[in-house]
């Protein structure tokens, strides 16, 4: 339940502080004096949207902290599931900072939104005015039901059927568009992909092929090189190796005389051997070039093929071609086994709907069994609430399976004898919503284990003996559940374990909103208002002595 509530900075609040009791809890007010504001604070502990421009001091940041005693609401899972510490008294904090940057904590841990969003919806309930609207709506009637009936276990493991069905769906469709974009390629694939199979195509080719070209088309000039630098060599009176031989032969004749002239003897006889070996390769080299016309066509028309395609493939290099050879090698093995693929998955579609079927039968089964019971419940606590001939129907119907499974089901209502039950937007008025509404919570905190339950005018439309045994109900719900009434009714407000009553008050030229707990005799004067309005009589006073005893 919630014990201590902290709003700091919100809108008109500069600062709040609240214990609640552990029963029915009543928050009173003017309209306009703040109750919807303090509303609005402890929905940021739930997760809701936070937004700067809701800062009472825009210098300052705003603070929503509550601390929550969960110890009987077996929550342990959950935080180690989210990989937080359990305490059987958590805090939750929310601040929201001037620049609308909004941070989230569970016991001073740092909390994703979402994680606060999934606590809060563990810790507490809330009824916003608007939510009664909801009541006319298919898909609360059909979350009311599955409360109901306990439903939990059994809806999400269909829901986790339903998303598993989907997602094969869903891979279907896209590999089915994979395939049809793959078969209408399919030629040109087959063609680019043949067209370089055909080329076969290495990846140091190129170069190689570009330099036996170069040597092919100077062939002549080579040769003929070749030849002047062996006859520069080794021909005519002055030819290189002669006077060498000569330069060694005198070195050798002193190389005895000086260690110095050994070593110029020594790299003389290197220059001599290594000269050598340059002649004998020349000579190699020049008995390989051979003037070949055929051959060098040969290899210009191969580089030609390979300049060819890397300008269709807007490639500079033979690797990029082979890499995209490699890639329309994939889509063509790809189209070879799309079919067995989606054949696969149709087999596998057919499997989970199959099951999805079986769940989804499951679910409206126990749907089915507790709709009269759900019924005749509702009917029987709209009686008590002015409607003695409220009557409350439903109808069923299977569709095809989504989301919440294969039922449609409309909960039809008649206020009065005589006339047939319709949807509840059609024939509801404003209070039988209200009073239809407070019946669905009444019912729901039965079947829930939440710790807080808090009501936003649920009243609305309803007065008398009405308002009377609705708070009775109220002090009924509060034995199970912590219940906190935001209410304009005495009749309510005089049931409550605790009494708040929210205000309005001018400070330094600004309104604030503030709160206060009544003791009984403030309850009596706030009552007494309530009833009679700014100045209540004597006989007001009275009255709102006899709602407080009674």
């Amino acid at each position: 339940m919630l014990t201590h509530l902290t709003i700091k900075n919100y809108a008109l609040i500069e600062h709040l502080e609240l214990d609640f009791s552990r029963n029915l809890n009543v928050i009173t007010g003017e309209t306009g004096a703040g109750k919807s504001i303090l509303l609005g604070a402890i929905g940021l502990l739930l997760g809701n949207r936070a937004d700067s421009k809701v800062l009472w001091n825009a210098e300052e940041k705003c603070v929503a902290e509550a601390t929550f005693e969960i110890g009987n609401y077996h929550l342990q899972s959950f935080f180690e599931e989210v990989e937080l510490d359990y305490a059987d008294q958590t805090m939750i904090r929310r601040e929201v900072s001037a620049n609308g940057k909004s941070r989230a904590f569970v016991n001073d841990t740092p909390v994703t939104l979402d994680i606060m969003k999934q606590l809060g919806s563990r810790l507490m309930d809330i009824h916003s005015q608007h939510e009664t609207l909801n009541l006319g709506d298919r898909d609360f009637q059909l979350r009311l039901i599955d409360t109901f009936a306990g439903n939990g276990r059994v809806k999400e493991v269909y829901q986790q059927q339903w998303k598993t069905t989907s997602q094969l769906r869903k891979q279907f469709e896209q590999r089915q568009a994979e395939a049809t974009a793959i078969r209408e390629e399919a030629d040109f694939v087959k063609f680019q992909l043949d067209e370089l199979t055909k080329a076969g195509l290495k990846e140091t080719e190129q170069e190689e092929l570009e330099s036996q070209v170069s040597v092919l088309e100077h062939a002549g000039d080579i040769k003929s090189r070749f030849l002047m630098i062996e006859s520069l060599l080794s021909e005519g009176e002055f030819a290189i190796d002669k006077s060498l031989h000569e330069v060694r032969s005198q070195l050798q004749a002193i190389a005895s005389f000086v260690p110095s002239y050994k070593t110029l003897f020594e790299r003389v006889d290197s220059i001599r051997i290594e000269l050598n070996d340059i002649r004998q390769e020349i000579d190699r080299e020049s008995e390989a070039i051979e003037v070949n016309p055929d051959q060098l066509q040969k290899l210009q028309d191969r580089l030609s093929l390979i300049y060819h395609l890397q300008q269709k493939h807007r490639k500079k290099t033979i690797a990029e071609l082979l890499e995209i050879q490699r890639a329309l090698e994939e889509k063509a093995t790809k189209s070879t086994h799309l079919d067995d693929e989606l054949a696969s998955l149709e087999r596998q579609i057919v499997e989970a709907e199959r099951l999805l079927m079986e769940k989804a039968t499951l679910l409206s089964q126990s749907r089915s069994k507790v709709l009269a019971g759900l019924c005749k419940k509702l009917a029987e606590l709209a009686s008590d609430l002015g409607m003695p001939d409220a009557l409350l129907k439903s109808e069923m119907a299977s569709v095809v399976p989504g989301p919440s499974g294969i039922d449609l089901i409309d909960l039809l209502f008649s206020a009065n004898k005589g006339i047939a039950p319709k949807p509840l937007q059609q024939v509801a008025s404003g209070g039988e919503f209200s009073r239809l509404m407070f019946c669905v919570k009444y019912v729901l905190a039965e079947k829930m284990s939440l710790p807080t339950l808090l009501l936003d005018e649920i009243d609305n439309g309803i007065s008398g003996e009405v308002a009377i045994q609705m708070a009775r109900l109220m002090q009924t719900m509060a034995q199970q559940h912590q219940l906190i009434v935001i209410t304009h009714l005495p009749q309510i407000a005089a049931k409550g374990h605790s009494h708040y009553f929210v205000f309005k008050e001018t400070i330094a030229k600004k309104t604030v909103s503030k709160i206060r707990l009544l003791n009984p005799e403030q309850r009596i004067e706030e009552i007494a208002k309530m009833i009679a309005g700014e100045n209540p009589s004597t006989r007001a006073l009275a009255s709102a002595r006899e709602l407080m005893n009674a």
